[in-house]
């Protein structure tokens, strides 16, 4: 905590001046914003979000827009990119189809996308936010993780306080607002951003976690969509508080690698850090063979145990990528690279594995090769990968299955158990690469 901030005390977000507890209105501007929580000054990850952001940018641009609904989108067949807050209250939201929003806001104003601009807008407010840390993760044009841990000597002011005085900067000097919130990691922090929108700043800690998530629905959670949410109240399971009365290893053997996800983020657990988008580019592992092998069932095997092996960091790490690449050296030392984008994120085993296979089916004609390699790039939000396959059932019960061996690796060792993929002796050793 920083060294001259009461524990019970707050803040005014409008002048910035430390409060005593429970005052209604600022003792020094008189404003109605201000900031109480018990952890208030001990906090600092944090998550940014510009309001309405596209929306936002147009209307800072054109004063006679202000007062009016806008949406951002597309002609009659597109599709809403934003709306602004007035237009949300007559049922506009994003990704719908423009003739739905038309007619929930037939008096709304349209225009068109204008990336450049936007994009010009949030790399000033990136600018800004890397003068108050090194650790920005941006996860899209407008938004962002910032870790502000360390930083209270340098800014003479506790996280709480410097995001409260960059919030005044960005609409004095930038012209749009953003909403903050503050947590002790990433996913509460995000949840809190959401909170008070528009202009909001939120504070979510530990000891009330559990509590503040358990009533609400399992779609709070990310990774949460339609079709997982189906199938979770078809199970019965409709709030994140009935998650949090489930064992970890009864939501792994019944959702895969998504239970455990469900079963920590419902408790309020996430141990993944704000890395800057330049720290890790891809997971890798590769082997180089004592002799030279061109059998398939030979580089099926060492592909399964690579696939493992990357599968094993990407969880480890709390990352998941889209772009799954084959690597193979043939004897005369000619290098082969391919790859396949997924639909969706993955972090699991079987879906690189079966990826790699794929692309390797086509590379084994005879040619004798000295190394293979497979890895993961692309990286996304374990919170959206691998969702239910419900196309091919298979797949979900090999990630259900994939699941409870974690489960085993995790208590007893990675050597604990393997795939008939993998039960055989092999030929060399590997080593796992980032980059």
């Amino acid at each position: 905590m920083h060294s001259t901030m009461p524990s019970n005390s707050g803040f005014c977000r409008d002048c910035l001046k430390v409060q005593p507890a429970d005052r209604k209105r600022c003792a020094a501007c008189g404003s109605p914003r201000l900031v109480y929580h018990s952890e208030l000054f001990q906090l600092t990850l944090a998550h940014v979000d510009c309001d309405a952001f596209y929306a936002s940018v147009e209307k800072r641009d054109n004063p006679d827009l202000i007062d009016k609904p806008l949406i951002i989108g597309g002609g009659k067949r597109g599709v809403v990119s934003t709306a602004c807050y007035i237009a949300r209250i007559h049922g506009v939201r994003s990704a719908m189809p423009m003739f739905k929003a038309l007619e929930a806001c037939p008096h709304a104003v349209v225009i068109p996308p204008n990336m450049e601009k936007y994009a010009k807008v949030g790399r000033q407010v990136r600018a800004m936010m890397e003068e108050l840390t090194p650790l920005v993760q941006p996860i899209s044009i407008d938004e962002a993780f910032l870790e502000l841990r360390g930083t209270e000597k340098l800014h003479h002011a506790p996280a709480a306080l410097v995001l409260a005085r960059f919030a005044r900067r960005v609409e004095a000097e930038i012209g749009i607002t953003i909403s903050v919130g503050l947590s002790y990691c990433k996913f509460l922090a995000k949840v809190a951003s959401d909170l008070q929108k528009p202009r909001g700043f939120s504070v979510l800690g530990k000891e009330e976690a559990m509590a503040f998530l358990a009533p609400r629905p399992v779609t709070t959670i990310w990774g949460v969509g339609k079709a997982l949410a189906s199938t979770l109240e078809q199970d019965g399971i409709r709030t994140v508080g009935q998650l949090q009365t489930m064992e970890e290893s009864d939501l792994m053997r019944r959702y895969g690698v998504m239970g455990q996800r469900l079963a920590r983020l419902a408790r309020g657990i996430d141990d993944r850090e704000v890395h800057t988008s330049d720290i890790t580019k891809s997971i890798s592992a590769e082997t180089t063979f004592s002799n030279d092998i061109s059998r398939p069932d030979e580089l099926i095997a060492q592909l399964r145990a690579l696939s493992e092996k990357v599968a094993w960091r990407l969880k480890k790490e709390a990352t998941a990528g889209y772009t799954v690449v084959l690597k193979l050296k043939t004897a005369d030392f000619k290098l082969r690279t391919r790859n396949r984008r997924l639909d969706d994120p993955t972090m699991l085993a079987d879906k690189i594995f079966r990826t790699g296979l794929q692309l390797l089916e086509k590379e084994t004609d005879g040619t004798k090769f000295r190394l293979i390699g497979i890895g993961v790039s692309d990286f996304a939000d374990p919170a959206i990968a691998d969702p239910p396959d419900l196309v091919d059932e298979s797949a979900t019960r090999r990630a259900k299955a994939e699941a409870a061996m974690d489960l085993l690796r995790n208590k007893f060792g990675k050597g604990m158990v393997e795939t008939g993929f993998t039960f055989q002796p092999r030929p060399s050793s590997s080593t796992i690469k980032k980059s």
